[in-house]
C-alpha cells in the first residue's frame, strides 16, 4: 500500500503521525511511504532521517494526498484538505467528527474510509487516545497553573501554596486517562484536589492510590456546583466514546465560581463539557474571559509538546496502520474488532453509531460493507 504522511496544517500543530523508525517498519513490511517535506520538523525529525529509513519525500500536500492510498496523520483534516478527498481513500487519524458536522459530511460525500484513532477500542479502553489524553491531563494542569497568574487575568496564586498560605483547590471532572493525568499532576504539585466521576469504581481506585490527599465526589449537578464554589482551577475531562461530550458544567455553575478562577476543558475537541466553552482557542492565544472566569479551550493541547507526543502516538498507532496496510481495511476490520470500531465512515455512510446520533443522521453498521 502507498501510505502518505502529510505535514500537519492545523494552527500550531507540531506533531507528526509517524516518526522515522515507524516509517522504517512500514517500508520493511513492503509498503511505499510518502512523507511531505518538513512534516517532522516541528517534532524534531529532519527530512534526511525519513529518507534514511526508506521514505520518499514529496514537495507538496497535493502530490502526497493524490499519490497515497492511505493518509496517516495526527489531527482531523481541515477545510483546505477536503478537496483532496476521493472515493476509497483511507484517512487514519484523530477525527473527532461527532463535534464536526462539516467534516463528517465531506467524508461521507466523497466516500472516504475514515478510521478514527479515538474510537479504536480494546476491552473498553482506547489505546490510541490514551497517550494524548494523559499528556492533555498533565498539560491541562500546567496551563491552568500559568493562567492563574495575575498577568494572565487569574487570581495571582500558585497551586501548591506556601507556609501559612493554603494551596489552590483543583477540581477534576472525569476520572478517565486525561482526568487521572490531571489528578496525578495536581496532587504531585501539592494542590488540594477533588475528583468527580460518574460511579464510584474509578474513584475507589484513585482513593487507594492517593488516600487523604484526594477528595472524591460522585458526579451530579449538586456536587459539581458545590465544588466549583471554591475551585481555583477546574479541569474538564469528560469523555464518551466517539460521541459529543455532555455539558456537565452549566453557565450558572461557572457564574458561581470566584473571579479569576481558571477553566481548562480537555474535552473541547469533542465539543467540550463546559457550557461556557463556546469557541476554540490556540496555543498563542489560549484563553478568554467570561463571567470573570478565565477559559482555556485549545483542542490540540499535546501539539505543543510535539516530540514527546509524536513518539508516544507513533508507538501506539503503528500496529493498526500495519494491519490496514497489510490486509486492506475490509480484511483488517474483519479480523480485528478493535480496528473495526475505529471505522467512522465508509462507502458514503456514517458507520459509528454515536456520530450518527450526534447529527440525527442515518447509521449503517460497518459490517454491511465487510462481507
Amino acid at each position: 500500500m502507498i501510505i502518505g504522511i502529510p505535514k500537519e496544517i492545523k494552527e500550531e500543530e507540531y506533531r507528526v503521525a509517524a516518526i522515522p523508525s515507524t516509517v522504517n517498519q512500514l517500508v520493511k513490511a513492503g509498503h511505499k511511504v510518502l512523507v511531505e517535506k518538513g512534516a517532522g520538523i516541528g517534532a524534531g525529525f529532519e527530512d534526511f532521517e525519513y529518507i534514511e529509513n526508506g521514505a520518499e519525500m514529496i514537495d507538496t500536500a497535493k502530490e502526497l494526498w493524490e499519490g497515497s492510498e492511505m493518509i496517516y496523520k495526527v489531527k482531523e483534516p481541515i477545510k483546505e484538505e477536503y478537496g483532496y478527498f476521493r472515493e476509497g481513500l483511507i484517512v487514519f487519524c484523530y477525527l473527532h467528527i461527532a463535534a464536526n458536522e462539516e467534516l463528517t459530511k465531506a467524508l461521507v460525500d466523497k466516500k472516504v474510509v475514515g478510521i478514527a484513532y479515538e474510537t479504536v477500542e480494546v476491552n473498553g479502553g482506547l489505546p490510541l487516545l490514551k497517550p494524548m489524553s494523559e499528556i492533555g491531563g498533565i498539560m491541562g494542569v500546567m496551563e491552568g497553573t500559568n493562567l492563574l497568574k495575575r498577568t494572565h487575568g487569574g487570581k495571582g496564586k500558585i497551586l501548591q501554596g506556601m507556609p501559612g498560605v493554603p494551596p489552590c483547590h483543583v477540581v477534576v471532572i472525569g476520572a478517565g486517562i486525561a482526568g487521572r493525568g490531571a489528578i496525578r499532576t495536581a496532587v504531585g504539585i501539592g494542590a488540594r484536589v477533588t475528583a468527580i466521576n460518574r460511579g464510584t469504581e474509578k474513584l475507589s481506585e484513585l482513593q487507594d492510590i492517593y488516600g487523604p490527599r484526594l477528595e472524591t465526589l460522585t458526579s451530579n449537578p449538586h456536587n459539581i456546583e458545590q465544588a466549583l464554589k471554591t475551585a481555583d482551577l477546574l479541569i474538564g475531562a469528560v469523555l464518551l466514546h466517539g460521541a459529543r461530550a455532555p455539558k456537565v458544567v452549566t453557565e450558572e455553575m461557572v457564574k458561581s465560581m470566584q473571579p479569576g478562577s481558571v477553566i481548562v476543558d480537555i474535552s473541547v475537541d469533542q465539543g467540550g463539557c463546559i457550557e461556557t466553552i463556546d469557541r476554540y482557542t490556540t496555543h498563542s492565544n489560549p484563553s478568554y474571559e467570561k463571567h470573570g472566569i478565565i477559559h482555556y479551550a485549545v483542542p490540540n493541547i499535546p501539539g505543543t509538546v510535539s516530540e514527546t507526543a509524536s513518539v508516544a502516538l507513533s508507538n501506539e498507532t503503528i500496529r493498526y496502520c500495519l494491519e490496514v496496510a497489510n490486509k486492506g481495511w475490509k480484511k483488517a476490520a474483519l479480523e480485528s474488532e478493535p480496528l473495526k470500531k475505529g471505522i467512522n465512515t465508509a462507502n458514503g455512510h456514517i458507520t459509528y453509531k454515536a456520530v450518527a446520533e450526534a447529527f440525527g443522521a442515518e447509521y449503517v453498521p460497518v459490517d454491511e460493507f465487510l462481507n
